[in-house]
């Protein structure tokens, strides 16, 4: 079988894909268009924050269903505060929230979630699937109890531009997404903590016979991989100027997908740099 053709064998499925693409465009004159790329840019841009932290915590060998959970939590806790402040009943106290507060607030639960994950899989060896499948019904169960099932709505116009801005011409989600994009490219081909990863990845025994603090890894990842879930909730409230009780719902399996087919691309690279096997 020639090399061409066991190629096209391989990977039909997404040849099969990128000529529906090219078809569609071409029927259509409004989808190459500088509009619809800017749209289509906003709208992967929350897919891709979830996507970057599914990437480290695939890079460890482990997975996190609770992405979507966490996404929709994250900006409800944010929309609340910024609407509503909090009240510390014990000291009669109501706490004003200002965006720069409730943006942080709301990283900091993703964070947060995302640290309980990494802690139950590295001090109570639970498998990540169990865990981070536990940890989405219990964020979706507190995302209800704090909206009470109504969405959050008319945030303002100050934290709606986290959604719907734009600087210099592009868009905010967008600056996120291509800064976030830099950060973790850097922090994982330029770091110690990027190469460690892959070393836990590779072989998490043999890494930890190495010397490497395996579970403090682990719960940074997690821990990261929540913060970027609570981006991507934020990002999603504010264009939406909506905290909504249900967002998010099926996003963790978008995220896997992304990292797959991501995968699945930089193989096609490489193996198109590869000489044809040598068949006799």
């Amino acid at each position: 079988m020639s090399y061409l053709k066991r190629f096209v064998v391989r990977f039909q499925s997404l040849l099969a894909l990128g000529l529906m693409v090219v078809m569609l465009a071409l029927l259509s004159d409004k989808f190459l268009t500088p509009e619809n790329s800017w749209n289509i840019l906003r709208q992967i841009s929350v897919n891709l924050c979830l996507s970057i932290g599914m990437t480290l915590v695939i890079l460890s060998a482990g997975i996190d269903l609770s992405v979507g959970a966490v996404l929709a939590l994250s900006g409800a806790v944010a929309a609340g505060l910024l609407k509503s402040g909090l009240v510390l009943a014990f000291f009669g106290v109501r706490l004003e929230f200002t965006v720069t507060g409730a943006i942080v607030a709301g990283i900091a639960t993703g964070a947060m979630l995302g640290w309980v994950n990494g802690f139950s899989i590295t001090r109570f060896a639970l498998p990540p699937f169990v865990a981070t499948l536990g940890m989405l019904s219990i964020a979706r169960g507190l995302t209800m109890l704090w909206t009470g099932g109504f969405p959050v709505t008319s945030l303002g116009a100050s934290f709606g531009f986290l959604g719907t801005g734009a600087v210099l011409g592009m868009p905010m989600p967008v600056w996120i997404m291509l800064a976030l994009t830099g950060v973790f490219i850097l922090l994982t081909q330029r770091t110690r903590f990027g190469r460690h990863l892959y070393a836990i990845g590779g072989n998490e025994r043999a890494a930890l016979l190495t010397g490497l603090r395996v579970n403090r890894i682990k719960l940074a990842v997690y821990t990261l991989g929540g913060a970027l879930s609570g981006v991507a909730g934020l990002i999603v409230t504010a264009r939406l100027d909506s905290a909504q009780p249900n967002a998010g719902l099926g996003y963790e399996l978008d995220s896997i997908a992304a990292v797959v087919i991501g995968v699945l691309l930089l193989y096609i690279a490489d193996s198109l740099h590869m000489p044809p096997a040598y068949t006799g």
